[in-house]
């Protein structure tokens, strides 16, 4: 299996031409097909994916982790290079995605409502456990009794005037499973990654885990160079992740750096960095 980060909040140390913003886009590439999980805020996924000799055209299915736009604002590209892969996503929230910040800032985060309605035929909502393709699984109802990130209590959905927490029910997790083992695509962990992993291995008992790829949302909302948890919050995440038997975790996007480092403390070289232009052979 091969995991190419299309894009992600850092630019590449080893490829100027590869574009960051912030978002996450991941290809995975398994058993001869070729899976997009997100597409990043812009069409950057796509020219990063050019440069990187990935044809668009040639993804087999694509998911989308959750309703907000650096996960899902690609679309419009992907469409336009893509004309038949099927897009799976969960459950639409019951109003607009909003952040809001300083108790005044308010600002849509959704996906582009226009897009959803005139590609309507291409989504395929996920209401229960769905094998997109072979061995790659996209799970919704993420259970589990630990700690959702400290990050979200700045995101809301909006109906009208009324602002209610976002209670992250259209997030999914992603799956790949080969033989009995597995890798787990988190995306923004908004339900948190531990209680992510043990949804996945609820799912598929007797399975090991053996990567874990994807952004933590522990980065503090803003300026985005903090972190949302204290220290021995984040490393006790880190701890937790080793515990259930994870073999490496590679992280990057909404972790943030403090995090990382803190991650790393706790896990050694059990976890590491993804950039835009990464390449992960697991």
């Amino acid at each position: 299996m091969r995991i190419t980060t299309l894009v992600e909040n850092r630019s590449s140390p080893d490829d100027p031409r590869l574009v960051a913003e912030w978002g996450l886009s991941l290809c995975v590439d398994v058993d001869g097909r070729r899976v997009l999980v997100d597409t990043g805020a812009s069409d950057a996924f796509a020219r990063n994916a050019a440069h990187l000799s990935i044809d668009i055209a040639s993804i087999d299915a694509a998911i989308i982790s959750h309703h907000h736009y650096d996960h899902g604002g690609g679309l419009r590209r992907f469409f336009e290079l893509n004309d038949h892969a099927p897009v799976h996503l969960g459950v639409a929230p019951a109003g607009d995605p909003t952040l809001k910040l300083f108790g005044i800032v308010r600002k849509y985060v959704g996906l582009d409502k226009a897009l959803l309605a005139t590609h309507a035929h291409r989504f395929r909502f996920v209401h229960e456990r769905t094998e997109v393709l072979p061995g790659v699984f996209v799970l919704p109802r993420i259970s589990g009794q630990h700690r959702r990130p400290s990050g979200n209590r700045a995101l809301f959905v909006r109906q009208g005037d009324v602002l209610a927490l976002d209670d992250f029910r259209h997030e999914v997790v992603v799956a790949i499973r080969e033989r009995d083992s597995l890798v787990v695509l988190t995306a923004c962990s908004h339900n948190g990654l531990v209680n992510m992993v043990e949804t996945v291995s609820t799912e598929f008992p007797g399975a090991s885990i053996k990567a874990v790829v994807g952004g933590f949302h522990l980065a503090a909302l803003p300026p985005l160079r903090g972190m949302s948890e204290s220290a021995r919050a984040v490393a006790d995440i880190g701890q937790s992740v080793l515990d259930h038997g994870v073999g490496t975790t590679y992280t990057g996007h909404c972790t943030g750096t403090r995090a990382f480092d803190v991650l790393r403390g706790a896990m050694g070289d059990r976890v590491r960095e993804i950039r835009a232009g990464s390449r992960l052979e697991l």
